[in-house]
């Protein structure tokens, strides 16, 4: 038997944390059961989300249905003290680890995690953020740590600026400088932090003495047509420098690729993170796809059921139609269930509020028949995962994806900076959980860094990550990228 405690840094100082108390808890579990325990793996994780889609204890297969199939026994650490993990242990192995118990309402069947109903979760949220944002009384940026992006810190600003001038000033002098300097933002939020761009820029400008501003385009783009309303009432000032698009952060270019080679900046905050996200597993040199399935505990399903008047069977029919058509079109379709738009919103709270995910992991039949996107294969991954061991990572297709369609948007002296939660080592991922968590209505996977790197080496640009300068204690890490010298 294997046992792995990933969140290490925790094990000393003023509070140590407490591994063996919940640790042999599970372990007597499993010693009194007929599980073969040469065949199981316990993780200690610290989930750091209060809001995440785990339970504390979640049995996991290894290759099911395989003459070789092992279980993952996961233990939550963070909320182990509060919760009788003898008894959800018990329960689950029952079982003999397998997710069908009946204790849970499935939404789906077993799918890639990029693939599963939390990414319809998160669409929604940013389709109908005006209506969370009214229920809940509060933006969505109160979610992010901190509170607020980093996006809007005024030094950040100041020294992307600065840096853009110099550029600037240099092809000015050699007669290179296009007549129409790009700038753009994907993910813009509620303007704030192209109201403060812009704001500075102005200043700035005014003092360097080149009448750059005259020649800026700001263009702002974002999934969310809301979003995007609110941005240009925050930046209404600036007029015709700025231009807003509405445009999926995954594939740019099909909305800006008339600026194909023109773009000096392409500014991102807070938005790979947020795109879907696939996870790979090695164990024993092999490696295995993570699967994914959602469901609602029964208790939960059944509670949600009952306050909008119909069975619990019904309800997954009735989650994925909320997903389809959103909180307003649902309630004037079925008015017996729902009152008003505010109604069909708690529902969707109350779901997401309960969703959880169940996991299993399926051998591949090899890296170079996995694809990350429709033009990467798997064995951009090999690297990560060759000669490092037992290991789980993030393969963030959506921020892979991205990342690859924006590389053709930037002048040659042109860069793509990003501030996100990236990891900067793929040994981070043996010490830490890096996702999915919740941040309000939305998901939460860390960005893996490495492999955003490995990709833009391929293609010829340099990738530098280098944490957050301007606030301390931040987990925000700045990328930049730009081609290579």
């Amino acid at each position: 038997m294997l046992v792995e405690i990933r969140p290490v840094a925790r094990l000393r100082g003023k509070t140590p944390l407490d591994v063996s108390t919940p640790l042999t808890t599970v372990l007597e579990v499993l010693r009194d059961g007929t599980v073969d325990l040469s065949r199981v793996r316990v993780v200690c994780d610290w989930i750091q989300y209060k809001e995440n889609f785990r339970d504390v204890v979640d049995v996991r297969q290894i290759g099911p249905g395989t003459p070789d199939q092992e279980l993952e026994v996961a233990i939550d650490l963070r909320r182990a003290a509060a919760a009788d993990l003898a008894d959800l242990t018990r329960r689950l192995m029952a079982h003999n680890g397998s997710p069908e118990a009946p204790d849970r309402i499935w939404l789906e069947q077993w799918l890639p995690g990029s693939q599963g109903c939390i990414w319809l979760f998160n669409r929604l949220y940013w389709q109908a953020l005006h209506l969370w944002e009214r229920a809940t009384g509060r933006g969505y940026e109160s979610a992010l740590p901190g509170g607020a992006s980093d996006a809007r810190n005024e030094a950040a600003i100041r020294e992307l600026i600065s840096d853009l001038f110099r550029i600037w000033d240099d092809l000015s002098d050699r007669r290179a400088l296009p007549d129409e300097l790009y700038v753009v933002e994907l993910g813009v939020g509620n303007g704030n932090q192209a109201k403060a761009w812009l704001d500075e820029f102005v200043v700035m400008d005014r003092e360097h003495g080149r009448d750059y501003y005259r020649r800026l385009h700001y263009l702002m783009c974002d999934y969310s047509p809301h979003v995007l309303d609110i941005a240009r009432k925050t930046v209404a000032e600036h007029g015709d420098h700025v231009s807003s698009l509405v445009l999926d952060a995954t594939t740019p270019t099909t909305v800006l690729g008339f600026l194909r080679y023109k773009v000096f900046l392409v500014y991102v905050s807070n938005v790979y993170d947020n795109l879907p996200c696939d996870e790979v597993v090695s164990i024993g040199g092999e490696a295995f796809a993570v699967e994914t399935r959602a469901f609602l505990p029964a208790s939960a399903a059944a509670t949600i059921a009952a306050s909008c008047s119909i069975e619990t069977p019904a309800l997954p029919a009735l989650i994925h139609k909320l997903l389809q058509i959103g909180p307003e079109l649902l309630a004037e379709a079925m008015p017996t269930q729902f009152a008003d738009a505010d109604a069909a919103v708690t529902f969707w709270r109350d779901c997401w509020q309960s969703l959880r995910r169940a996991e299993r992991f399926v051998p591949m039949r090899g890296l170079d028949s996995y694809q990350i996107t429709p033009g990467l294969s798997g064995e951009m991954l090999r690297p990560l995962l060759d000669a490092r061991g037992d290991l789980r990572i993030n393969v963030n297709n959506g921020a892979v994806a991205s990342f690859v369609d924006t590389l053709p948007l930037l002048h040659p002296y042109g860069r793509l900076v990003c501030h996100d939660l990236f990891i900067t080592d793929v040994e981070q991922c043996r010490t830490g959980f890096r996702g999915p968590g919740k941040y309000d209505g939305s998901v939460v996977n860390w960005v893996n860094g490495p492999l955003l790197a490995h990709i833009g080496s391929r293609k010829g640009i340099d990738v530098r990550y280098a944490p957050f300068a301007h606030r301390k204690g931040t987990s925000i890490v700045t990328m930049t990228a730009q081609v290579r010298d």
